[in-house]
């Protein structure tokens, strides 16, 4: 299996991933805003000084308050060049600030950035009085970009903090949020290494809840599963005790002369019969099986619903006369088309009589109706036997609970005929559900929707 990293691992690198492109972007947006602004806020100082200097000079250059050498030392203490020109003379000062100087347009006020000698410069020029004297403030842009330099450094300073506090968030909230993933997975093994009882708290976010709680719900489902699994073996092994036993012990005395002649007929018609219910159970057990794979075959066509009922009656009737139990049949004189596969139809009703029958005393009756009501048809087959408790009514159709509820006070079947008797009609559109009965006994109803058309097609015979 390949490795995947784990969720903390995952959740660090996203939120790194985050915090660093983050990062990125704002460090390339602060650097672009960092370089605009400190070159406008230096213009703008730049301004602001010249302007103070223009206010303590006369046309001669001499202030009435500082002197312009005196002047010009409190600039330079800036790193802030001075080019002044006097009325009617030229540009003094350093070389390339009278060039800078020059440039920019000295006798007028001009704010300007110019480059000589492929360094940039900030130029401030203003004119004095109105003789031609004027004079020029020029700082190299190189001071701005040291500011601007320290000011990147401080701010990416700042967002690589950000990044690491980014990163331990990160890891810190992964492992808080695979918490519980960790304990479901942890508890999904137990359940896979064959333990019913572990439970995960059903904690954290939504989805994270969610899974504990379905984690939970399977662990209960498998439980049911596997209890009602081996209630189920545990039937089907009494039903295959039962017949493997008298048939071992009849073939045993035939085979040590202990049977002869009309015993061993009556022997031999013992194994036969019980031979005959074994394979009946397998059968069943094989049905049962196929109902849930997809190689499970039904030929539907449209019948009759009511014949199918009275041909299933004419068989029963004999069976019952035999068990001193009335059997009566209701059913309309008119067709009810349904759409289904005959011959497995026959094979429910006959699985539901032959399920009544055993449960029915002698004496009391048992009914084969068949109803219409609205765009449905309505079989049943009750009995006035026992019936059930109600609480078995809802699980009557499970594999094997009636069987292990009942087998040792009434006479039962294999547990599994109800179940497959469940499962055709369900694979053929219907619906089976299980009730009291008005004649005392339990009451097995087949719905099946009506068919638009009433071509019906022969019956097959059982």
């Amino acid at each position: 299996m390949r490795y995947r990293g784990t969720l903390a691992g995952r959740i660090t690198l996203v939120c790194l991933a985050v915090a660093g492109i983050a990062v990125i972007v704002a460090g390339f947006v602060a650097a672009r805003l960092i370089r605009t602004t400190a070159d406008n806020v230096l213009q703008t100082s730049l301004s602001a000084q010249a302007d103070v200097v223009a206010s303590q000079l006369d046309e001669t250059g001499i202030g009435n308050r500082l002197g312009v050498g005196k002047v010009a030392d409190v600039v330079r203490g800036q790193g802030i060049s001075v080019v002044v020109r006097r009325a009617g003379g030229q540009p003094a000062g350093d070389a390339v600030s009278v060039q800078a100087v020059v440039k920019a347009g000295l006798g007028a006020r001009h704010s300007e950035r110019v480059v000589v000698a492929g360094a940039q410069y900030l130029v401030e020029t203003r004119p004095i009085g109105t003789r031609g004297a004027a004079f020029g403030l020029v700082l190299p842009a190189r001071n701005a970009e040291t500011t601007q330099r320290a000011l990147v450094r401080n701010i990416l300073f700042a967002l690589g903090i950000g990044l690491l506090v980014a990163a331990v968030a990160g890891f810190a909230s992964g492992r808080l949020l695979g918490r519980p993933l960790r304990r479901a997975a942890a508890a999904a093994g137990s359940l896979r290494a064959g333990r019913r009882d572990v439970r995960v708290p059903v904690e954290g976010p939504r989805e994270v809840a969610e899974v504990a709680g379905s984690l939970n719900s399977l662990a209960d489902a498998l439980a049911v599963s596997e209890a009602r699994q081996r209630d189920f073996l545990l039937s089907v092994s009494h039903e295959l005790r039962t017949p493997l036993t008298a048939v071992t012990g009849f073939a045993e005395a035939i085979a040590d002369g202990v049977a002869s002649g009309d015993d061993a007929q009556r022997a031999g018609q013992t194994i036969q019969r019980e031979a005959q219910r074994l394979e009946r159970l397998v059968t069943d057990l094989l049905e049962l099986a196929r109902l849930g794979a997809d190689e499970f075959r039904l030929d539907v066509t449209t019948l009759d619903l009511g014949a199918l009922l009275r041909d299933c009656a004419e068989v029963w009737q004999l069976r019952c006369a035999r068990e001193n139990v009335q059997l009566s049949v209701a059913a309309p004189a008119t067709p009810v088309p349904v759409i289904a596969d005959a011959r497995r139809l026959h094979q429910v009703v006959d699985g539901l009589a032959e399920n009544a029958l055993r449960v029915t005393p002698a004496g009391a009756p048992m009914v084969f109706a068949l109803s219409v009501s609205g765009s449905d048809a309505h079989l049943s087959v009750r009995d006035g036997g026992p019936g059930l408790a109600p609480e078995d009514y809802p699980v009557a159709f499970e594999r094997g609970v009636l069987n292990a509820r009942y087998r040792d006070r009434r006479p039962v079947g294999s547990g599994i005929g109800l179940a497959l008797v469940h499962g055709l009609v369900t694979r053929m559109g219907g619906t089976l559900t299980a009730g009291p009965a008005p004649e005392g006994g339990a009451a097995f109803t087949i719905t099946l929707p009506l068919a638009a058309s009433t071509a019906t097609v022969p019956l097959p015979r059982p």
